[in-house]
């Protein structure tokens, strides 16, 4: 591509706040999501494209290799600097893995073990619209506006963190609508172009998302917190993000001790607490974070604990983290849909009963998974959870995101390690869920073994040796 074709497309992509490079690297990266710079697009010399945006080669520079870090291009000596992907369009997009905003949509004949949600409603959910139905009758004098949520919901929330031993009020409580936008409306309030925030690697690709569309510098820690002191005094980030319970996707808990130090460490911390109450039968979810330190911001969700339709979450927070963030949901959200938020009030009631199912199921699940991996693909790692809804497997050879189109190409759409890192580690991972039947577990791992009996690691592509595979 030719300088001045990449800078019509750019557009006035230095109007934003922060540093011109993550605004270049915003810009660029629109592009290449938008589908306007196409897998395999050469874009210009580092030189050359600065002389053509009157910019610091320096300012390129970083762009670029924050943008390679992000998996969406590939820099290579003599070779020069492409859009990750394909060169060749006789690829057909069938065969390519799924990314972000293809991980929901069911494709025909494609068994999706990417995505992790419940799949299908428990029947309190329509009992508890059932319930509602009445009310909704007798509404009168509400024009259905409610940017902090329906103040009953907000009341069950709190009540149920007090039950936990985190004593909370209902101005304490933002519901959204689900988990993500929870993400997202606190990236917004937190972030700003160029601050660094700390995530686990892998975390929740949800969240990466969303901070990197803040243009935040994304900063690493193991899922165990090792070293969290002295990252912290490294990078001074704006924010930590951690899901501290049956994290996603390792399933890790971390323990008492840890959960104290991280919650006391003197910065901002988000805690994703999705899964948290996803333990299988008799393991009994830790306390949140914000027992430890209220100022802790904790996200709670019933998309992941009951259904995925049902778009209700939460952020909880002192009042005037909350009061910021209905503020921000005002402008492009006015209110959740309210019939959701009733029916999730009267299905409080009963959401012990829909756990503690769900346990049972997802355990025996998880084990099925796991047996079937164990008789079909031996040499694949894949440790026991407590808790959660996900595996986090390791390949014995190659690489999770190359394996992940031999995988479609059979029919199972995986996700791949490489995209939940932000460090660029975990290229040797798949995450899989284990919330389907025998049936459809059992015919995914069918497939996934045919893929890897044909599969070949890509040439230049990192191959494990078994010593890593501990």
């Amino acid at each position: 591509m030719e300088p001045i074709g990449i800078v019509e497309r750019l557009g006035r992509w230095s109007s934003g706040r922060g540093a011109l490079y993550l605004l270049l690297a915003e810009r660029i990266r629109a592009l290449i999501d938008d589908g306007e710079l196409q897998a395999g697009a050469e874009l210009p010399p580092d030189r050359a494209l600065a002389s053509a945006l009157a910019v610091g080669r320096s300012t390129v520079v970083a762009a670029y290799e924050l943008l390679a870090a992000e998996g969406r291009i590939v820099r290579r000596q003599g070779s020069g600097t492409r859009v990750a992907g394909p060169a060749s369009a006789a690829v057909r997009p069938t065969t390519e893995a799924p990314g972000f905003l293809h991980l929901l949509e069911p494709r025909d004949g494609v068994i999706m073990l990417a995505c992790a949600a419940p799949d299908s409603p428990p029947p309190e959910l329509a009992l508890a619209y059932a319930q509602i139905v009445p009310d909704l009758a007798r509404l009168a004098g509400d024009i259905g506006y409610h940017p902090m949520g329906d103040r009953g919901l907000r009341q069950a929330i709190a009540d149920r963190y007090a039950r936990r031993g985190l004593p909370t009020t209902p101005d304490q409580v933002l519901v959204t609508t689900g988990g993500q936008q929870a993400l997202t409306l606190l990236a917004r309030a937190l972030i700003r172009p160029g601050d660094r925030v700390l995530v686990q690697a892998p975390t929740y690709f949800g969240a990466l998302e969303a901070f990197r569309e803040e243009a935040a510098v994304l900063r690493t820690l193991p899922v165990e917190l090792a070293r969290f002191t002295s990252a912290i005094a490294e990078h001074r980030p704006v924010l930590v993000y951690v899901i501290s319970t049956f994290h996603n996707p390792t399933g890790a808990v971390l323990p008492p001790a840890d959960r104290s130090r991280l919650a006391t460490a003197g910065v901002p911390i988000v805690d994703d607490e999705a899964l948290a109450e996803l333990g299988f039968p008799g393991r009994t979810a830790p306390p949140p974070l914000a027992v430890e330190n209220p100022s802790v911001i904790t996200i709670g969700s019933l998309s992941k604990v009951v259904w995925g339709g049902l778009r209700v979450g939460w952020v909880r927070a002192p009042s005037a983290v909350i009061d910021r963030l209905a503020r921000l949901r005002t402008v492009s959200d006015l209110g959740g849909n309210v019939p959701a938020q009733l029916a999730a009030t009267a299905l409080f009631a009963s959401l012990d009963q829909v756990l503690a199912r769900s346990a049972a199921v997802r355990q025996d699940r998880h084990d099925h998974l796991r047996s079937e991996l164990g008789r079909l693909l031996p040499t694949w790692e894949a440790p026991a959870v407590a808790g959660g809804q996900t595996l986090w497997v390791r390949l014995p050879r190659g690489d999770g995101q190359s394996f992940a189109q031999q995988a479609l190409r059979h029919g199972v759409a995986v996700l791949p390690g490489s995209g939940l890192d932000a460090g660029g580690g975990s290229a040797d991972r798949l995450r899989l869920h284990f919330l389907a039947s025998h049936a459809e577990l059992s015919e995914a791992v069918r497939r996934l073994a045919a893929a890897w009996r044909e599969y070949r690691p890509e040439p230049g592509r990192p191959v494990f040796p078994p010593a890593m595979a501990v």
